[in-house]
């Protein structure tokens, strides 16, 4: 059986991508790209053979692409370098195409698109679960600014290969031939053994491609965030002939990203991790020709009359006739002193594999009621010794859904403290024990080494100043929602009242869990982001300057 990851093209495929490129034929072994390469080609085999190679493991074989095969993965939607050496052999032919030429040949033909984005897809899952290489990350595993990378690298999909200082001959021995020490961490070595001492997070994402640039030009529409609602936004606006940019501060996915299984998403019988769906989206939506960049975060926006511009970090202005505010919120830190002291290090805001295995038999504690605290729970508790979900309520069934609380009821290493909150932590570079309070029976303290945090969260929404109207809370008021006296003045709004999702200045719209009176789910969050796509068309037939 043909391995999918590796299909052959048909005839009539082969002659829709040869309009895309130009047929280049290699007397002799050639390298036709290398690990590292951004924006490098696409490649059909027409006659002869590709051999993609691992320079990580001594130039290993990866496969040998023969006759009507092709190279590539989904980096080459985005900017990302390309991972691998690839040599087409002496008397070889192929078909070159540019990654930009692909995306055009991706968006217009279906056939094309539904063989290449399976085969990338699977290609990218088999390269960050069975291969060790990518770049070296070298750093203590209790490093709080380590930790924020690796949790960067995870959540974004890029290949690397981890080394714990605290642990690992081999990242002494680097930091010896280097003539680094431990105070230069935590340290990136590439491929070509060049060196990045704490690296900021947008050296980590230039280095692998995430970050991106685009056009200096008024797009049709800015989404800001790129969780479910703003790339659900980002795929119907880019399939409908928008020109889009979306932007995020940290990864795809958002909230929704750091569940580690969703089971009652429309479609997804077996379930689904958030960030595994949140990957298809990021492919898809730069499928139809989406700009996607992280992290860019929005830190101010103004309006000019005829567009808007927002100041995103890394310098970056960006200018739009209608934005998509997707910010979603992020949970809020325990009130506890010290508790800056273990982020990273023990207290976590998302539950990933990457935390699973710190957690092998280990005793665990997880805060909030929520679906993603009851998804949290689950998957840590096949790993851990014992999960503790600590709640200050009575009832665990008030948030979450009922079969996340008829799991976590049946499983035996899960146990629910009700009336109950964490009060102190306590450890040496790493959280040993937290203090829990009881509400009648006081103080106890357990050895939780692992402290999952999931409550109360805070809408992102700083960066719009007073722009737009808002609750108390700082959730962003739309449609019916909005006072008429809060109201821009403006012939659109003289003529008709605020769509929908649309708030209080038009081309002005807000999705997903940033939105007052939002519902706080996948399913809804993504019907947000599509519907608001019809009403930014509604705006751009309409538009005309504020006064």
């Amino acid at each position: 059986m043909k391995d999918p990851r590796f299909p052959e093209l048909t005839a009539k495929q082969i002659r829709t991508l040869k309009e895309y490129g130009e047929v280049k034929t290699y007397d002799k072994r050639t390298r036709v790209f290398a690990l590292g390469d951004l924006q490098y080609d696409f490649f059909i085999i027409l006659k002869g053979e590709v051999t993609i190679e691992d320079p990580y493991n001594d130039n290993n074989i990866i496969v040998n692409h023969g006759k009507n095969e092709f190279t590539g993965d989904s980096g080459m939607l985005s900017n990302r370098g390309a991972q691998f050496h690839a040599y087409a052999k002496e008397g070889t032919s192929l078909i070159k195409i540019s990654p930009s030429k692909l995306k055009e040949a991706i968006t217009k033909h279906s056939d094309v698109s539904d063989v290449l984005l399976s085969a990338f897809l699977l290609r990218q899952e088999t390269v960050l679960n069975e291969f060790t290489g990518g770049t070296k990350l070298l750093g203590s595993g209790n490093s709080k600014a380590t930790y924020a990378i690796r949790d960067f690298m995870d959540k974004n999909h890029i290949w690397y290969n981890f080394l714990d200082t605290d642990t690992s001959e081999e990242a002494m021995e680097l930091l010896e031939n280097f003539q680094l020490s431990e105070d230069d961490l935590p340290i990136m070595i590439n491929s070509e053994s060049k060196v990045c001492q704490n690296p900021s997070l947008d050296e980590v994402a230039r280095y692998a491609g995430v970050l991106m640039d685009f056009e200096d030009k008024i797009f049709d529409v800015l989404v800001i965030g790129a969780g479910p609602a703003g790339l659900a936004a980002s795929v119907y606006a880019a399939s409908e002939g928008l020109s889009v940019v979306t932007i995020d501060s940290s990864a795809p996915g958002g909230q929704a990203g750091k569940s580690s299984k969703i089971e009652n998403y429309l479609g997804f019988p077996t379930g689904i991790s958030g960030s595994d769906l949140a990957n298809r989206a990021y492919v898809q939506a730069q499928k139809f020709g989406c700009n996607i960049s992280i992290p860019h975060k929005a830190e101010s926006v103004t309006h000019k009359g005829d567009h808007f511009e927002v100041c995103a970090s890394n310098g970056k202005l960006i200018r739009t006739k209608a934005v998509m505010a997707a910010t979603g919120a992020n949970y809020r830190q325990l009130p506890i002193e010290n508790i800056e002291d273990y982020e990273g290090s023990g207290v976590f805001y998302s539950a990933t594999g990457m935390n699973a295995k710190s957690c092998a038999n280990e005793l665990v504690g997880i805060v909030g009621g929520g679906n993603s605290a009851g998804q949290a729970a689950l998957f840590i508790a096949d790993h851990a010794k014992d999960v503790f979900v600590i709640l200050r309520g009575d009832n665990i069934g008030a948030k979450m859904s009922d079969y996340l609380v008829q799991r976590i009821e049946a499983a035996p290493n899960i146990h629910v403290l009700l009336h109950t909150e964490v009060t102190q932590l306590h450890g040496n570079g790493h959280l040993e024990s937290v203090t829990l309070t009881h509400a009648q029976d006081g103080d106890e303290q357990k050895n939780i080494t692992n402290l999952f945090t999931f409550i109360g969260a805070k809408p992102c929404t700083e960066w719009m100043g007073d722009l737009v109207a808002m609750d108390d809370k700082g959730f962003i008021c739309t449609g019916s929602a909005i006072q008429k006296k809060d109201y821009a003045a403006c012939d659109i709004y003289e003529r008709r009242q605020p769509q929908t999702l649309e708030t209080s200045i038009p081309g002005f719209f807000a999705v997903g869990d940033a939105r007052k009176g939002s519902v706080k789910r996948v399913a809804s969050a993504v019907g947000e982001g599509s519907m608001a796509v019809s009403q930014v068309h509604q705006f751009l037939s309409e538009l005309q300057p504020v006064k």
